[in-house]
């Protein structure tokens, strides 16, 4: 197995583990995204987002999306959306090389910081993330507006 940047023919499996992923976190229905999305989104001139997958050539096992940032403190920054490793295949330490290869990532790019979020209940994430000794903090509130909030007039 490699770790490798994605490529467009990865999109198929992208989305698979992104449906994965909502799945684990039992929120399915929200997942809105297409293959043209993730196409246009990560291979256009300007891509917003990056890939990072474990493959063996045939199978892809686990991906890293993530994209550059920029702190008004710190300059220039990774925010690491999400790694998602099939669950067939978890616990092999996939998520951990995929981790491991945005690190280089992040060290090439000269980030000041990378940067994430898991969800309180995600015990097995949060458990890697304190044996890495990644600061978890619970002093942020996270924000948010949803695509109709958006598209209306502020109260």
């Amino acid at each position: 197995m490699e770790i490798r940047k994605g490529t467009r023919e990865d999109l198929p499996a992208i989305l698979e583990l992104i449906q994965e992923l909502a799945t684990y976190e039992n929120a399915p229905q929200e997942v809105t995204i297409t293959l043209s999305d993730l196409e246009a989104d990560g291979f256009g001139s300007k891509p917003l987002y990056h890939l990072l997958v474990a493959s063996d050539g045939m199978v892809i096992y686990g991906m890293a999306l993530y994209f550059y940032s920029y702190s008004t403190w710190k300059g220039r920054c990774i925010y690491l959306e999400d790694i998602v490793v099939k669950e067939l295949y978890r616990r092999r330490g996939i998520g951990r090389q995929l981790f491991e290869a945005l690190l280089d990532e992040a060290r090439k790019f000269g980030a000041q910081r990378l940067q994430w979020q898991v969800l309180d209940w995600n015990e097995p994430a949060i458990n890697f993330y304190k044996k890495i000794e990644a600061h978890l903090d619970d002093s942020w509130i996270n924000c948010k507006l949803n695509k109709n909030q958006l598209t209306t007039t502020l109260p």
